[in-house]
């Protein structure tokens, strides 16, 4: 009748209470059942969004699929689909996917400015004239860093934006040697 199921690290054992999802199930909790190392009866709340979003048959056969050493982790992993398919029934888990993947280009994009910002102070203070390596000169020129000539103006009449941008120029000289180690 009772049965002994192993919770959490620390190992305590329980005798009388079914797993979350026998509990929600309404059934009886055999010692065999399929969910019970996996859907602790301290967090009913997990297998009821699991229920909700694959069903108790669908998670039973996806588990019973997988190896017995890669089931916690996959049983962890449907709790965590299934939340998120709730919050977004369309995208799921590839909207989430998708927004960290355009946090990571964002995040490389501003790395890359920051570089070349570095760069740029750190050559305008020594005022070296040559760039050490291709890649760095055209981390510089994209960012339109190389002092010299201003850009021609093409013959229209948009003449004073190009004069404009020419003439104004950004004060780097309280920028010391001192700082420039806190990047690197």
């Amino acid at each position: 009748m009772a049965r002994t199921q192993l919770l959490g690290p620390v190992g305590t054992l329980n005798k009388t209470t079914p797993c979350a999802a026998c509990r929600l199930l309404r059934r009886r909790c055999a010692q065999e059942c399929p969910f019970s190392p996996y859907f602790s009866p301290h967090e009913p709340q997990k297998f009821a969004l699991v229920h909700r979003v694959f069903g108790a048959s669908n998670v039973s056969k996806m588990l019973m699929e997988v190896p017995e050493s890669q089931r916690a982790d996959a049983a962890n992993s449907l709790v965590y689909e299934a939340s998120i398919r709730l919050r977004d029934p369309v995208s799921g888990c590839l909207g989430v996917i998708s927004t960290l993947q355009q946090q990571v280009q964002a995040l490389e994009a501003e790395l890359a400015a920051v570089k070349a910002q570095i760069l740029k102070c750190k050559y305008r203070q020594t005022g070296a004239a040559i760039l050490p390596t291709p890649h760095a000169a055209a981390l510089l020129v994209s960012n339109a860093v190389i002092s010299g000539a201003a850009p021609r103006a093409p013959a229209s009449s948009s003449s004073s934006m190009y004069a404009a941008a020419a003439s104004s120029s950004t004060d780097y000289s309280s920028i010391t040697n001192d700082n420039l180690s806190l990047f690197g």
